[in-house]
């Protein structure tokens, strides 16, 4: 049944309905995210998160549901002792009532829980129920660390069916209590609408909330905005954003499939042709809904390092927004019609590599590195252009991997998602064709909540080696989420060891594989 209704009461009533599923169908954790509606006073729509986070630093996100002001309380108990209260800024309609606040001063190694209220802008007496959350600062003594990653959520048109449990990995992962969890992209499908049913292969109906922001692809910054605001009306998503931080990047599908600058759409399903003016739109919803640091030199980059303690530190790549067209990619210069990261991005990431001082490097890609991943034809999405030396965007992941090499910057291992199935892939030298590397791990994960494809196929320029895969030989792609191929990746850090383990479980939380990785 399709709803049309004034849109923020039907967001709070479908926000109510499935709190409702899930309370039916789960125990309630200590952080309760039940929204309670007083049409007097300001009201919280989409329970609360934070990001970010580093050893004296965060950000919590919220979003009202009319004009008013942010007020966070933190305090490092669960009984809101001592509590630091601090005013944050306004939430306007310019930004769709969402609002940011950057913490600083936190302790090192403290548990960190929050209280987020609204205040009216024209009484000060009016204020929202709270919604709380935690996260914790990391230590800067080594201790252990774990935190999980996957991506891919809302796409080939599976949405929030109740009556399925929602959107149920994000539970399962909640369940690892890890100290913060990576999304590596696809954090929604702006180009894929959300339909009230669909039929799957055994006969049985897929039955989705359905809201009317969803129900075509995106080219409004409304519409780009409500693709954030339909994954935040899953219980299970914004229980985790309570208690676990997000690190999020962003892939393709949060603007539209295989998309890159400069690009004009032949799609008759937009009336917006230009892919510059709908990036655009999408980056801003991008930053409106999501607990990321946005940077401080008025480019909103969504790349950036997150140091993590002494073991630690997480780098995030964009792959999407300072590429060349989609080609044969076949260059054989590092240019702009070449380009991946982009000149800056791939100077920063190398300079920034150098510097750490953590033990591991993690480097965060929105795309694998030796997938084909085609755009058409004759064109290529990814870096990756079939079997032989390193031509086109490759030239850029080659110039990395030497530089890694030359300087000796040990302990790197990439994490990934978009492809829609687990993977783990070694990228061996002696078995690349472009050989000027020290070995490496990749490790893709997702989809968390979408249709399931793969597996993909190898190029060899830089040697990769499947060690593992969660998909079976021959499986029909497209896979519902309800065949319970949803997967993400757990990784571990141990303190005395300094070890890495990494993990892939399924949306049921079964343990598939997992490998052991001391460090250099």
């Amino acid at each position: 049944m399709t709803i049309s209704i004034e849109r923020r009461r039907f967001n709070a009533m479908l926000a109510k309905l499935s709190v409702g599923a899930y309370v039916a169908t789960r125990n309630q954790s200590l952080f309760s995210d039940e929204i309670t509606q007083d049409r007097l006073l300001p009201n919280i729509t989409s329970g609360v998160a934070s990001g970010d986070v580093t050893h004296n630093a965060a950000t919590i996100w919220s979003r009202a549901d009319r004009p008013s002001r942010m007020i966070v309380e933190l305090s490092n108990n669960e009984a809101f002792k001592n509590v630091r209260r601090i005013v944050g800024p306004d939430a306007f309609e310019h930004s769709d009532f969402t609002a940011k606040l950057r913490l600083f001063g936190l302790k090192p190694g403290e548990p960190q829980f929050y209280r987020v209220r609204f205040q009216d802008l024209n009484d000060s007496s009016k204020i929202s129920a709270p919604a709380t959350g935690r996260f914790a600062t990391p230590s800067t003594e080594p201790r252990d660390i774990k935190f999980t990653w996957s991506g891919d959520t809302a796409g080939q048109g599976y949405g929030i069916d109740l009556a399925r449990g929602g959107m149920t990995t994000f539970e399962t992962m909640r369940s690892h209590s890890p100290d913060f969890f990576v999304n590596s992209g696809d954090v929604c499908y702006a180009d894929n609408p959300i339909a009230n049913e669909l039929k799957l292969d055994d006969g049985s109906i897929w039955k989705n909330l359905v809201t009317e922001g969803k129900s075509k692809v995106a080219e409004s910054l409304e519409e780009y905005r409500s693709n954030y605001r339909y994954n935040l009306m899953d219980a299970n998503v914004r229980r985790l954003n309570a208690e676990v931080p997000s690190f999020v990047q962003w892939d393709d599908h949060e603007t539209l499939n295989n998309w890159y600058p400069g690009e004009q759409l032949q799609d008759d399903r937009y009336t917006v042709k230009s892919v510059s003016l709908l990036s655009a739109r999408a980056r801003q919803a991008f930053l409106d809904y999501l607990p990321i640091h946005a940077s401080n030199d008025g480019m909103s980059r969504i790349y950036r390092t997150i140091p993590y303690g002494p073991l630690l530190e997480v780098f995030f790549i964009d792959l999407r927004s300072y590429r060349g067209a989609n080609s044969p990619n076949r260059q054989t210069e590092m240019n702009d019609e070449s380009a991946y990261m982009g000149k800056q991005q791939l100077q920063w990431l190398k300079s920034k590599l150098k510097a750490s001082q953590a033990t591991w490097k993690v480097i965060c890609s929105d795309m694998p590195i030796g997938l084909l991943v085609r755009d058409g034809k004759a064109d290529f999405e990814n870096g990756a252009n079939g079997d032989g030396p390193a031509l086109g965007r490759e030239l850029e992941i080659a110039d990395l991997l030497s530089y890694i090499k030359a300087n000796q910057i040990k302990n790197t291992v990439w994490l990934t998602a978009d492809v829609h199935y687990a993977a783990s892939h070694y990228y061996d030298p002696s078995k690349a064709v472009f050989q000027d590397f020290d070995p490496f791990w990749e490790f893709v994960s997702g989809p968390l909540h979408a249709g399931t494809f793969g597996p993909g196929e190898f190029d060899n320029t830089f040697g990769p080696q499947l060690k593992f895969k969660g998909i079976p030989d021959g499986m029909k792609g497209n896979r519902p989420p309800s065949d319970g191929f949803q997967f993400f990746g757990l990784v571990k850090i141990d303190a005395k060891t300094r070890a890495m383990t990494v993990t892939h479980y399924n949306a049921a939380g079964m343990n598939l594989w997992s490998i052991d990785l001391p460090p250099v």
